[in-house]
This record gives structure tokens, C-alpha cells and sequence, in this order.
């Protein structure tokens, strides 16, 4: 069998569609959209109908789109800008303790900068408390960060109840929504968002194209200065190849969330139930129900120590699937930030499996994994002397 990909979390296969669509901005429509001549107005067109195209998946306006390099970027502008526009009201700013490092480590930076952060904790299966919530909010608060699915353990965050108490406390909402985008449904008025982060290569768009919405009205202070685009908030010359492949992305997993979200539901659940059933001393991490239809995040009891040799055995049979959060591996084989979160001790924080699905994964495909993963556990067992 070729080489089968259940690492969706990290990154995802361009779209053959999208791939066509962004074509012609490469070879034919290739001008700057601040040009004036025809070129440039080429390519300002694609851009516009690209930002009104995004925003309407997402029930906002064209203007409240910013298109960014990334959700890294994106989501140091929300948290830098809120807060470096708003001290005034404020140095009080609420995240998650499981947010990816593309929100805690700017939350640390800002902590550096004399703000104060509250690090919200999850319960067992990763979920925020919303009465924990309202009483960490203080009279200073200015801003509320919280993902709106994990990216380790998959788990679906309340947003909409987040959001709407932070809209009766007058308090910005921020949230990462780049695991969740096009995957799960959105709308940032009935959820109450005024800052939302997405990104195109999770939805099998390009690398290096993100984009943050922020609500019309909302103080925050440009974080890159320059020529003034993105109505002078995000300073850079536009990608335009990116963008255009960025909306067709979202608009094709718009269109088919339906029949692929029940197609991921079960082979998701076939991984799931299979694993659970055939190996007694295998753990689900992140909640059952609540969580990403493509997500599958499993411990094996007295192996995790075996956990990056288990990855390798699977890579050498051509299955790549991952420890964790890509963006925080590094190389490195350590505990799980966000599996050490929800309480799992130091041992069972270093072993998970996270397997994650996407459009071209075949139930042949999670068939084949399903008997690897036998084998590879099969040998891994035979040399390990901790079961519990």
C-alpha cells in the first residue's frame, strides 16, 4: 500500500482544485494589487472577492477580514493589538491552559510587558469551566482567548456561551479556530466573537495564508507597520495566489461539511471503538463527544514511554501520524503541555498517539493502519516490563 497520511492536525494536502484556481495568479494575473494599471486591478479584484468569500463563511463582513501569513500571525495580532490598544481599561487578559503556543507564548511575552494573565484550567477531557470563567473576569479585563478546538485531543470548546459572557461584560473575545474552520460551523455574531483566527493549510489550502477577523468597531493597534494595506492594519504586499486559494479552500469544505463530516465520524469511531476494544490497556485522551470529527488522540498504559518508537515503527510501514502538536515537537520527546493539563501525570503526558483525519483518508486506508498498529503494539508489549 502507498504511504498513508493520518497527520491532518499538522497540515493537509493541497486541493488539486485549489492548486487549479491559484494557477493563473502565478502565470497570467500576476501584478500587485495596489497597482493601478490592469494587473494590479486583476489581482485587487481576486483579493476583494477572496476577503467576501471568507467572510461570508463566517456571517462577518468583507472589512472585518485581514489577511495575514499565518495563524501564528493572526493570533499575536489579536492578543498584542487588543492589549496594547486598550491599556487604558486594563492589563487583564484570560487564556485556556491549553492554547496552542501561537497564543501562550505571546501571552507570556505580553506578561513581560507588565500585563497580567489568568491561565484558565480543563477538566479530564480538556473542556474550560464557564463558572471558573466568570469568576477569574475582573474589573480590568480587557480580553478573553479561547480555542475553539484543540489541537492535540480534539476537544470543542463552549465558545458561543464564552462569547456571550464576555459580550454582557464588555470584555474583546478572541478565539483560534484554525483545527475547527471548515471543519465545524461558524458564525461569529451568533457566537458572539469579535477576534477569530483561521488559516488555509489546515483545510488543504497553501501554507503562508491566514486571516484574523476583527469585528468593525473593535480597538486594536496595527502590529506591522508599512505602504498601509488591509485598510491599514496589516502592512505587506498581498498574497494574492495564496488568498484566492485560501477562499477556494474554505468554499469547498463549506460545500461538502456535511457528507464529510459523517464520512470522518465513522472511521473516526472505527479507530476509536477498535482500539479501545482490542487493547484493554489503551485510553482515550480529550472528550468523546465533544470533539473534532477527525480527531483521534489514544495513550497505551505502561507503553508511552515506547510512544516516539511506536510513531517510527509506524513511518517505516509508510503511516505517518504524530505525538502531539506539531508546531511544539521540535524534535523533542517530552510531556504534552496540554495533556498535563487536563491532569494525566508526567508518564502519560510524554506517550499519546494522535492520528487525524482528512479528505483523502480511505476506510482501506484505517484498515491497514488498524493491523500495523496491532503488529507494532503487538512487539512493543513483548519488551516492556510496566503494564499497568
Amino acid at each position: 500500500m502507498d504511504r498513508i497520511y493520518l497527520d491532518n492536525a499538522a497540515s493537509t494536502k493541497l486541493d488539486p482544485r485549489v492548486a487549479e484556481q491559484m494557477w493563473p495568479y502565478f502565470s497570467e494575473m500576476y501584478g500587485n494589487a495596489s497597482s493601478l494599471h490592469g494587473f494590479g486591478r486583476e489581482a485587487k479584484t481576486a483579493m476583494e472577492d477572496s476577503r467576501a468569500k471568507l467572510a461570508s463563511f463566517i456571517g462577518a463582513k468583507p472589512k472585518e477580514i485581514i489577511f495575514t501569513s499565518s495563524g501564528t500571525e493572526s493570533n499575536n495580532f489579536a492578543l498584542k493589538g487588543i492589549a496594547f490598544a486598550n491599556r487604558e481599561k486594563g492589563k487583564h487578559i484570560i487564556v485556556s491552559t491549553i492554547e496552542h503556543d501561537a497564543v501562550l507564548n505571546p501571552c507570556q511575552w505580553l506578561e513581560g510587558q507588565g500585563f497580567d494573565i489568568t491561565y484558565l484550567p480543563v477538566d479530564t477531557d480538556g473542556l474550560i469551566d464557564i463558572n471558573v470563567l466568570k469568576k477569574e473576569i475582573r474589573r480590568d479585563t480587557l480580553l478573553v482567548s479561547v480555542m475553539h478546538a484543540n489541537n492535540e485531543i480534539g476537544t470543542i470548546e463552549p465558545i458561543g456561551e464564552v462569547g456571550k459572557i464576555c459580550q454582557e461584560r464588555g470584555i474583546y473575545f478572541h478565539s483560534d479556530a484554525c483545527q475547527s474552520f471548515g471543519r465545524l460551523p461558524i458564525d461569529v455574531n451568533a457566537q458572539c466573537l469579535d477576534l477569530l483566527t483561521i488559516n488555509a493549510h489546515k483545510i488543504y489550502g497553501p501554507k503562508g495564508i491566514g486571516a484574523l477577523f476583527i469585528r468593525e468597531g473593535t480597538r486594536i493597534m496595527p502590529w506591522q507597520q508599512g505602504g498601509g494595506h488591509e485598510m491599514g492594519l496589516r502592512s505587506a504586499t498581498e498574497n494574492i495566489p495564496a488568498i484566492v486559494g485560501f477562499a477556494k479552500a474554505a468554499q469547498l469544505c463549506i460545500e461538502e461539511m456535511e457528507h464529510e463530516t459523517k464520512r470522518l465520524l465513522a472511521l473516526r469511531d472505527k479507530i476509536i471503538n477498535s482500539v479501545l476494544s482490542d487493547f484493554p490497556f489503551s485510553y482515550l485522551n480529550g472528550h468523546r463527544d465533544y470533539r473534532l470529527p477527525n480527531n483521534i488522540n489514544i495513550g497505551f498504559a505502561g507503553l508511552e514511554g515506547d510512544a516516539i518508537r511506536l510513531l517510527l515503527e509506524l513511518d517505516e510501514m509508510g503511516i505517518a501520524v504524530s505525538s502531539g502538536s506539531a508546531c511544539s515537537s521540535n524534535g523533542e520527546h517530552k510531556a504534552s503541555r496540554v495533556l498535563s493539563a487536563t491532569g494525566l501525570d508526567p508518564v502519560r503526558a510524554r506517550g499519546a498517539l494522535r492520528v487525524s483525519l482528512g479528505r483523502y483518508n480511505t476506510e482501506e486506508e484505517i484498515e491497514y493502519f488498524l493491523q500495523k498498529l496491532s503488529e507494532v503494539l503487538g512487539n512493543l508489549k513483548s519488551i516492556t516490563s510496566i503494564i499497568i
